[in-house]
């Protein structure tokens, strides 16, 4: 059986603008965040690296840029709660697949993540409950936990198990971690909110939104729209409007600004994610912003 992890990393090779992952491996210190004054080595600087963290002696001494790292900047566990609703079956902005992209996401981070010595764990549900995977620091682990997302995606059958899986996090989670929400192109309910705000006191959280396609098309699709959730079909005299394009693109504007402003309110680090071939530009966009937020 093929590598999903292999697939995962071919595809973010060929979308990087680089044509390789080195940016985002370079700005993942800033997705843990982690900073001591326990020295623990140095390591060749890296794009997206801060400056503040060049050890300038050793940088002469070398003759290249080279990095402090402490022990902080390891072993943290990355918790990835997934969104695994019926929803993640529909198609993402780029016109590919939601589901396709939701493991891309996770795939990058995750490799990342192990990469650089930390944890992975993964938290999604099925038949109408929350399960987490056992936490994983191998790259067999993140192979091992994408084929259970892509088994639980594949099989999804709950309508918008979100606000579940964040009550879920809060019931059951009491070590501190690092919660990346992979999230439907769904605005964020009271409940989820509650839970939010209660996670914030004990977790770092990141939240990234897959980013719908268009319902409507100023030309008309090949084949008709249809909602995943409800099965509902837009109506084929909806299509090629130009009115009705703009109508929907003021309400996301305005759902997108509401998402923004609560998850800014709350200092939850968020992002877009829009398609395959940008995964690695809009998590990198993502990774520079919490650089330079106020820590």
């Amino acid at each position: 059986m093929a590598s999903i992890l292999a697939r995962v990393k071919s595809k973010l090779f060929i979308a990087s603008t680089l044509k390789s992952m080195h940016p985002l491996d370079g700005g993942y210190a800033s997705l843990v965040r982690g900073r001591s004054l326990d020295f623990e080595d140095l390591r060749a600087y890296e794009m997206g690296d801060e400056v503040r963290d060049i050890d300038w002696r050793a940088t002469a001494r070398t003759g290249e840029p080279m990095v402090k790292r402490s022990y902080a900047e390891r072993r943290h566990t990355i918790l990835f709660v997934v969104d695994s609703g019926v929803g993640m079956r529909a198609l993402a902005h780029d016109e590919g697949s939601k589901r396709d992209l939701a493991i891309l996401t996770v795939g990058a981070l995750a490799s990342l993540a192990v990469k650089h010595g930390d944890d992975v764990t993964l938290m999604y549900a099925q038949d109408g409950r929350a399960r987490r995977l056992a936490s994983r620091r191998s790259e067999g682990g993140v192979e091992v936990m994408l084929r259970s997302l892509d088994t639980a995606l594949d099989a999804a059958t709950d309508a918008a198990p979100r606000d579940m899986l964040l009550r879920a996090v809060v019931q059951t989670v009491a070590r501190r971690m690092i919660i990346v929400v992979i999230s439907d192109d769904v605005p964020i309910s009271e409940a989820s909110e509650r839970d939010l705000r209660r996670l914030r006191v004990q977790h770092d959280v990141v939240w990234l939104t897959l980013r719908d396609a268009d319902p409507v098309l100023l030309k008309p699709p090949v084949r008709a729209r249809r909602d995943a959730n409800s099965g509902w079909t837009v109506p084929d005299f909806l299509q090629g409007s130009a009115e009705i394009v703009a109508e929907f693109n003021a309400q996301r504007a305005e759902a997108d600004a509401r998402r923004q402003s609560l998850l800014d309110r709350l200092e939850v680090t968020h992002a877009m994610i829009v398609g395959q071939d940008s995964v690695v530009d809009d998590l990198l966009r993502m990774l520079n912003r919490r650089a330079h937020a106020r820590r």
